[in-house]
């Protein structure tokens, strides 16, 4: 099968959404299907297209249905389309309605998705593959690291104000990476490595230093508003890596509902007063560390190639009849 990803993000993006676009298709790839990657659909022939970040994306999949009516399509739903403004821009809802199947990241997604979609949505966890050869911990700190781009949504400086707040024998520090195109947030980034002790934001940098800066970490904070189901948590989760979390539901669909490292969004003291039990109670953090253990088999590359291999086959031919299984959205 020709296989054509859209992700509307450069090519040498290394957080989010490129992210998943490489390793699904090297996953596709390794199904022996013929995958190309773009940022833009101009045309190709293929026999399916899997568009990325709806908002951004919707167009493509109705450019292709208007072009191909007889191939397929899916379109896969971040953070922003579920939670955001994405259910309420028509663009995007036309595009839900032309394509196949609807892909999240977890399962809580779901309740956000209107009624006549439910039939064609599918989940599929963002998977990883555990770091090789990381580097151990400094012994004389404890890393907290923070990843991903620096935008509004994911509130991203929230981890750097809770350390303020730390006593000042604790040995926390944070470390930021991420690229940042908003202006404000970077100048408070830079301005804030200068002034907090405990604090220091690294820019954007390659993939693999991003690994090993996760793995060789003590903890892993996600304190998005919005999230569809990041890929930081799975990456955190396979090394072993325990999570402190926003309690929104892109983070609680992925961690459960029953993890105990959430914390209230926007909530600095509350972020503070986990930071300081996580560093002080080995009993807490042990606790962390199982609960990530046992789900770490949910993030499981192979599962998530098994989860693409099951996908591709809803749309072979149903035995005796010779038009690929389409999915139709109700009235």
């Amino acid at each position: 099968m020709r296989i054509q990803i859209i992700c509307p993000l450069p090519p040498n993006a290394v957080y989010g959404s490129q992210v998943t676009a490489l390793r699904w298709a090297g996953m596709l790839d390794g199904l022996n299907h013929s995958v190309e990657l773009s940022q833009h659909y101009g045309g190709t022939i293929c026999d399916l297209l899997v568009a990325l970040r709806a908002e951004k994306s919707a167009e493509a999949v109705l450019q292709f249905r208007k072009r191909h009516p007889n191939k397929h399509s899916f379109l896969v739903l971040n953070g922003l389309d579920v939670y955001g403004d994405g259910m309420r821009s028509a663009l995007v809802v036309e595009a839900m309605r032309a394509a196949d199947r609807l892909i999240v990241f977890q399962p809580l997604a779901a309740e956000r998705i209107p009624a006549e979609f439910q039939p064609k949505l599918r989940t599929i966890y963002q998977s990883a593959e555990r770091t090789s050869c990381p580097q151990r911990p400094d012994p004389d700190s404890f890393l907290v690291s923070v990843v991903g781009h620096l935008r509004a949504d994911k509130d991203p400086l929230r981890t750097a104000f809770a350390a303020r707040r730390l006593p000042k024998a604790s040995r926390i520090r944070v470390m930021q990476a991420g690229d940042c195109e908003a202006a404000d947030l970077l100048e408070q980034a830079r301005a804030e490595t200068l002034a907090n002790p405990r604090y220091r934001y690294l820019g954007p940098i390659p993939r693999w230093k991003v690994r090993q800066l996760v793995a060789q970490s003590r903890l892993v904070v996600v304190s998005s508003l919005v999230e569809s189901g990041a890929n930081v948590i799975s990456e955190a989760v396979v090394d072993y890596v325990p999570v402190l979390a926003s309690r929104i539901p892109g983070n609680i669909g992925v961690l459960g509902e029953d993890y105990p490292g959430y914390f209230p969004a926007g909530d600095t003291e509350a972020l503070a007063a986990l930071l300081e039990r996580v560093e002080s109670d080995p009993y807490f953090y042990q606790e962390l560390k199982t609960h990530c253990a046992l789900l770490a088999r949910l993030f499981l590359p192979d599962r998530e190639q098994a989860e693409w291999k099951r996908l591709l086959l809803e749309l072979q031919p149903a035995k005796g009849n010779h038009q690929p299984k389409r999915l139709r959205a109700s009235a």
